[in-house]
């Protein structure tokens, strides 16, 4: 999986993962694949919403809430 992949990019790739899950009798050929890829999909927005919620916390912490 590609590291520079956006937040909203991983979301649809993984709404589709979750659609084809639902609407369609998996393959159990690629079910493990599937999953393993919604896994890598979800570690990485979890990793992505972390870092944003920091570096707000950081922006908001260093102006010392002055408005």
């Amino acid at each position: 999986m590609k590291n520079d992949m956006k937040y909203e990019e991983a979301m649809r790739e993984l709404e589709r993962i979750v659609a084809r899950m639902e609407n369609e009798e998996p393959d159990i050929d690629s079910l493990g694949e599937q999953l393993r890829r919604a896994q890598q999909l979800i570690k990485l927005c979890k990793a992505k919403l972390t870092k944003t919620d920091k570096e707000i916390k950081d922006i908001l912490e260093s102006d010392g809430g002055k408005e």
